[in-house]
């Protein structure tokens, strides 16, 4: 168990801290979903890999016919299922190991926030967040990380004491302006008529 002071790490660093190519792979994560270090990556992943460990060991246990593993095989696809990672259709646990972790990070608070054009970019969502600024339903999250559910997802909104509550706030109005530009289609260009040679 161990004394509460020193907490055990829940998630794994990489086995070789230096290879360019994973390095690479990394930036470009950290960039596109403005996580704040390499640590909520490897948090991210070590759910993954979880997720993943547990649906192997399920698929061994169903080729003995054994009827818990059917049991845990639907609470397991369900719980994917109600997290928005797996399609509410059928899926199977072959789904579920072909997940990666870019599945994981586009459920994470800070990620469905600027998805959902309540901030201007994933920076802003992660310090917004960590500032109280947003909340789900009636519970305010200042997590970024947390994963957010299917049913969830809809009851995000700005906090009641939060100034951006307030549709008149001058980032809400730049915010709807950034969102009608990108979503008003681009004009063609001009023909220009075919000159005499």
């Amino acid at each position: 168990m161990g004394d509460p002071k020193f907490l055990r790490r829940t998630y794994d660093t990489p086995k070789h801290p230096w290879e360019a190519s994973r390095m690479d792979e990394e930036r470009k994560l950290l960039e596109k979903y403005g996580l704040k270090n390499k640590r909520e990556l490897w948090k991210a992943q070590s759910i993954l890999r979880r997720i993943r460990g547990q649906a192997r060991e399920l698929q061994a246990r169903l080729r003995t016919g054994e009827e818990q593993a059917q049991q845990e095989t639907t609470l397991l696809l369900a719980r994917l299922a109600r997290l928005g990672l797996l399609s509410v259709g059928a899926p199977s646990l072959d789904d579920v190991l072909a997940l990666t972790t870019e599945d994981i990070l586009r459920r994470r608070l800070e990620t469905v926030v600027f998805g959902h054009g309540l901030a201007p970019t994933a920076q802003s969502a992660r310090k917004w967040i960590v500032q109280g600024h947003f909340s789900l339903g009636d519970h305010r999250v200042t997590r970024p990380g947390y994963l957010v559910r299917l049913d969830e997802e809809s009851r995000i909104a700005y906090s009641g004491t939060s100034p951006f509550a307030s549709d008149d706030h001058p980032m809400r109005t730049a915010l709807r302006e950034r969102l009608a530009a990108k979503a008003a289609p681009a004009e063609p260009p001009a023909l220009e008529p075919a000159g005499e040679s």
